[in-house]
């Protein structure tokens, strides 16, 4: 038997809602709304009494304070910023609770991770790019190196903000051949010269990165170093000429996490002739807040990782482009109304995948006007292809046959308006509908039942720097 507090597999990977998760709640007919998951002790007895199913459980509405039954197909986690620009007294005050419970969190974390001594996960501290195989670290003929116009005599010689060609190009002037000698300021990466940072354990996303004093804009932050992996090694992951692997082998860097709106960024220098990646301040950051930057991560086949790194514009999923700002979606809506449409819109008339499946093959369309579905025969259970003017499922309820007037846009679900009630959900994301066996919170929908969690630890391991 587990000693002490113990969790199953499914709350950890938070399949589940746990006690006091705050969640976007659906019942009945009433709108998608913040509910706190509760303890059965804090639910009165009538509540209690009430009929309900194996799996469901009780939460509380805020606002309204009412309690009700629920399950996990008609909840779906609240983030931080989801009130953003609302006013409403019960969106403010889950808000306000959410931060409470965010805070209990931290607490306890701190407090288990003290109590039984975490240390971030094994790696080889290594000062600079560890060449792996057949790559060669390249080493410019100072004739070569780039020189600026640059003299010691200047107020601030190749400083940030001085007119130094070298550093707008991104070059690293060399201490041989700069003219402002020791003076210059543009010998970052070679005298590794970074910002003092300190790694700790995060609420959500396992070990992050955050500075230990004040960051000025535009501040060298810290080098990206790890081993260069040779074409070899690199066409088994990613076809490239090289790339910067920082998981066995690098420095403080590879503990930095991702964010949909961070505060460092990515540039690529070159130093004595060889690329080097390095990570700058894209605003002010103040002592002890977290270090973070875009992964950029380009993602391939149809699994996603989910994205917790709380932005307002968070996209939901690593690899998905971020959100654009509200302001910036209200501009392009006004925009959009005052121009003329020049041109009218042309739809695709079918489909090339079957609706049903996703595949492509020896399909049947339907023949209802406007439909694009497609579908093959086997997907419907037809044992031929349909004559005459056919309809497709989904313009017949799934339940009665009739009508639909309302249906899934993720598959052939649809429903007449009297078994309509509580089988489709509105994303939150994208607006669109979805049937209970789709995710409705994600602008690509998961299979029934799978959840795909961010695993910090993992991406810290794998992320690479290209170099094209």
């Amino acid at each position: 038997m587990p000693q002490g507090s113990w969790f199953c597999n499914d709350c950890k990977a938070g399949k589940r809602p746990r006690i006091k998760d705050i969640l976007w709640v659906k019942w009945g007919r009433y709108r998608w709304w913040p509910a706190e998951v509760c303890l059965a002790k804090d639910v009165p007895n009538n509540i209690l009494r009430m009929k309900h199913e194996v799996g469901e459980f009780p939460v509380q509405f805020f606002g309204s304070k009412d309690f009700v039954w629920t399950y996990q197909a008609r909840v779906f986690p609240y983030m931080e910023g989801d009130t953003h620009n609302i006013e409403k007294m019960a969106l403010i005050e889950a808000a306000e609770r959410f931060k409470e419970l965010q805070s209990e969190k931290e607490m306890r974390q701190l407090q288990e991770d003290r109590k039984i001594h975490k240390k971030p996960p094994p790696y080889k501290h290594i000062k600079v790019n560890k060449p792996i195989g057949k790559v060669q670290i390249i080493t410019a003929d100072l004739s070569e190196v780039p020189r600026c116009n640059c003299k010691a005599s200047d107020e601030n010689p190749c400083g940030v903000d001085s007119e130094c060609i070298n550093r707008m190009l991104l070059y690293e002037c060399h201490p041989q051949v700069c003219a402002a000698g020791e003076r210059c300021q543009n010998q970052t990466f070679t005298k590794r010269q970074y910002t003092v940072v300190e790694i700790f354990r995060t609420l959500s996303r396992g070990w992050g990165l955050r500075s230990v004093s004040d960051i000025k804009k535009g501040a060298f932050v810290s080098e990206y170093v790890g081993e260069v992996i040779d074409e070899e090694e690199c066409r088994a992951r990613i076809k490239y000429d090289r790339i910067i692997d920082a998981g066995p082998k690098g420095n403080q860097a590879r503990f930095m996490n991702h964010s949909c709106q961070p505060n460092c960024e990515t540039q690529k220098w070159t130093v004595n002739g060889d690329t080097r990646v390095g990570l700058f301040a894209l605003q002010d950051i103040p002592k002890g807040v977290e270090l973070t930057f875009n992964y950029n991560l380009e993602c391939l086949g149809n699994g996603k990782t989910a994205c917790k790194c709380g932005a307002p514009n968070c996209s939901g999923f690593l690899g998905v482009r971020p959100k654009p700002p509200a302001e910036k979606i209200k501009e392009g809506k006004k925009r959009g109304a005052m121009k003329k449409k020049s041109k009218q819109e042309v739809t695709k008339e079918r489909e090339d995948e079957c609706f049903s499946c996703g595949d492509g093959g020896q399909i049947v369309s339907c023949k209802k006007p406007g439909c694009p579905k497609v579908y093959h025969a086997d997907c419907l259970n037809l044992a031929k292809r349909p004559a005459g003017r056919w309809e497709c499922p989904w313009h017949q309820c799934d339940i009665c046959s009739r009508e639909a007037v309302s249906f899934c846009e993720m598959c052939p679900s649809s429903f007449c308006k009297a078994h309509l009630d509580g089988m489709l959900f509105i994303s939150k994301l994208d607006g669109k509908l979805s049937c209970s066996e789709h995710d409705p919170c994600g602008p690509d929908p998961l299979e029934p039942g799978e959840i795909r969690e961010y695993v910090p630890g993992f991406l810290l391991f794998t992320l690479s720097f290209y170099f094209c």
